[in-house]
């Protein structure tokens, strides 16, 4: 599903235009990316959590010549699915 899939999806549900429906999006996953960047953790009951995590510093090896070299520590953001979105998957 891509994201104009899922706008679709959500104006049809919700009995909206396509263009409030875009708007409600972006403003959920701009809220979303702001907390992230802040560091805050962002957790929806029964759908999942989404959290920003510490990678740390790793060698690893370019393939094409052999070299060993240092991957830097850096920050990922995660997703942890909740219990009824797993069960619903697990359902399917």
């Amino acid at each position: 599903m891509t994201k104009q899939d899922f706008i679709n999806a959500l104006a049809e549900q919700e009995g909206i235009e396509k263009k409030q429906a875009a708007a409600c999006t972006d403003a959920v996953i701009k809220a979303l990316t702001d907390a992230l960047v802040a560091g805050e953790k962002v957790q929806f009951v029964g759908f999942g959590a989404f959290e920003v995590k510490q990678r740390a510093e790793k060698k690893v090896r370019n393939p094409q010549t052999g070299e060993e070299l240092i991957s830097p520590a850096t920050q990922v953001p995660v997703f942890k699915p909740g219990k009824a979105l797993k069960d619903a998957v697990a359902q399917k």
